[in-house]
C-alpha cells in the first residue's frame, strides 16, 4: 500500500542502459539520467485508481519552463534513488497514455481539492489518497480540515465506492462520508463522527484564538479557481454539467485545467 504524500518529491529516473526490473531498484545513480521529481497523483475518468504521476522536469538552463512528464503507474520500479522507468520512452506521456487506454481530457487531480457531499455538506479538502501500487486502485481518501483541525479533529477515510464524482471544483461524495469514524485526533478518540468532530472542533480552536482553516483550503482553493478560469474560457459551461462527468469534454480541457491551476497554486 503506497500514500500519494509518500511519494511527493520523489525523483524520477531513466536508466542509461537497458536491464531486468529487479536489476533497475539496485541501479547506481551515475547509471541513470534524471526526468524530474514527482509533484501529483493522476486520476483515470472514473477517479477510483491512479493513471500515473505528473513530473516536473527541471528547466532549462534554469529559466526557460517545460512541460511536466507524465509517469504511467505500470511503468517504473521504486529503486533506491527514487522512480526508476521500466518501459523506456514508453513509460512517459503519450505512449503511457495509448498503452494504457487513457483518455487524457477526461482525467482529474483529487489531492487538494475540496470535498463535500451530496447535500452540500462541506467535508474539508482531500489531504491524501492511499492506493495499491500494482492496480493502482484507491483504498481511501483522506478528507481533513489542515494540519491544526486534523489534531483536533482527524482525517476521515473515505472508501472509492462513497465517490459519486467531480463537479464544480468539488470532490462529491456519498451522505453518508459525513457519518465516517475518524483515524486520529482529540475527536477519533472520543468516537465522534466527522461531520460533529468537525463543527467541534472548528469551535474549540476559535475559542483558543487560531483558525482552523488558515491555510488549509490553499490548495483546493487553487483547485478551483483553476476550474472557474477553465469555465470561464469556454463560455461560462462547466467543464462538468453533471456530478460524475469529469473534467475533460472538450480537446485539451485536462491540459488547460492543469495550467490554471498552476498559475493558481503560485
Amino acid at each position: 500500500m503506497l500514500k500519494v504524500s509518500q511519494l511527493m518529491k520523489m525523483k524520477v529516473y531513466a536508466p542509461k542502459r537497458s536491464t531486468g526490473d529487479e536489476d533497475l531498484k539496485a541501479l547506481d545513480v551515475r547509471d541513470l539520467k534524471e526526468i524530474g521529481v514527482i509533484h501529483q497523483a493522476v486520476f483515470e475518468p472514473s477517479g477510483k485508481r491512479v493513471a500515473g504521476f505528473l513530473v516536473r522536469r527541471p528547466d532549462v538552463g534554469g529559466v526557460v519552463k517545460r512541460e511536466d512528464a507524465f509517469l504511467a503507474r505500470d511503468a517504473y520500479v521504486l529503486g533506491d534513488y527514487g522512480f526508476v522507468c521500466s518501459m523506456g520512452d514508453d513509460s512517459l506521456d503519450e505512449k503511457a497514455h495509448e498503452r494504457l487506454g487513457l483518455d487524457w481530457d477526461r482525467c482529474i487531480v483529487w489531492l487538494g481539492m475540496d470535498a463535500r457531499t451530496e447535500d452540500g455538506r462541506d467535508l474539508g479538502w482531500v489531504t491524501d489518497i492511499s492506493f495499491f501500487p500494482k492496480s493502482g486502485k484507491v483504498k481511501y481518501f483522506y478528507v481533513d480540515d489542515g494540519n491544526v483541525a486534523k489534531s483536533l479533529v482527524g482525517s476521515v477515510e473515505i472508501p472509492p465506492d462513497l465517490l459519486v464524482g467531480y463537479q464544480d471544483g468539488y470532490m462529491v461524495v456519498d451522505d453518508e462520508a459525513a457519518t465516517l469514524s475518524l483515524d486520529g485526533g482529540l475527536a477519533a478518540k472520543a468516537g465522534e463522527g466527522y461531520a460533529k468532530a468537525k463543527i467541534g472542533g472548528k469551535k474549540a480552536v476559535a475559542k483558543a484564538g487560531g483558525a482552523v482553516e488558515k491555510g488549509a483550503y490553499g490548495m483546493g482553493k487553487a483547485i478551483g479557481s483553476a476550474q472557474r478560469a477553465v469555465k470561464k474560457k469556454t463560455g461560462g459551461k462547466s467543464a462538468s454539467e453533471v456530478v460524475g462527468k469529469q473534467l475533460g469534454r472538450t480537446k485539451g480541457m485536462f491540459g488547460s485545467f492543469l495550467d490554471e491551476y498552476k498559475k493558481a497554486s503560485k
